[in-house]
Order: structure tokens, then sequence, then C-alpha cells
């Protein structure tokens, strides 16, 4: 949470600095910033999903495992697509 609200004042930053007409390259590397904070958070989540619910769920059985685990693959695809 404490990285999320980091997040969301860069991008309140970003919203004055477009306000108060700043070099477009100053805006763009703030942008390339919040956008590597937002990978970071990402791929935290994903550890803590295959962590935790991945690993949970093929304890249970592997029907449970073989799910998670695409439910998993899906998620890390639309982040290397974004």
């Amino acid at each position: 949470m404490k990285r999320l609200r980091r997040i969301e004042g860069q991008v309140r930053g970003i919203a004055r600095m477009v306000d108060d007409d700043t070099y477009c390259i100053d805006v763009l590397t703030q942008v390339s910033a919040v956008t590597k904070a937002l990978q970071s958070v990402s791929i935290g989540l994903v550890e803590d999903h295959i962590g935790h619910c991945v690993v949970n769920a093929a304890k249970s059985s592997d029907a449970e495992g073989n799910e998670k685990v695409a439910e998993a693959a899906a998620a890390i695809a639309r982040l290397v697509r974004s």
C-alpha cells in the first residue's frame, strides 16, 4: 500500500507538470518512472499469488493447481503485453 500511495503521488505530480506546461521530456521521464514502479508492484503481486494461491491450490489437488497455474500464466501474459 505504501508503494501504491507513492505512485499515486507521482501521478498527481505528472498532472501538475502537464498543467504547468513542463518540458515534455521531463514529463515523459516521470511517466517512465511511474510505469517502472507499477511494474514492480505487479511483479510483487505475481510472486505473492504464486507463493500462496498457486502453492495452496497445488497442495489441494492437481486440478486446482493446474487451474491456478493457468490463471497465473494468463496474468503474466497480460503483464508482458502491456
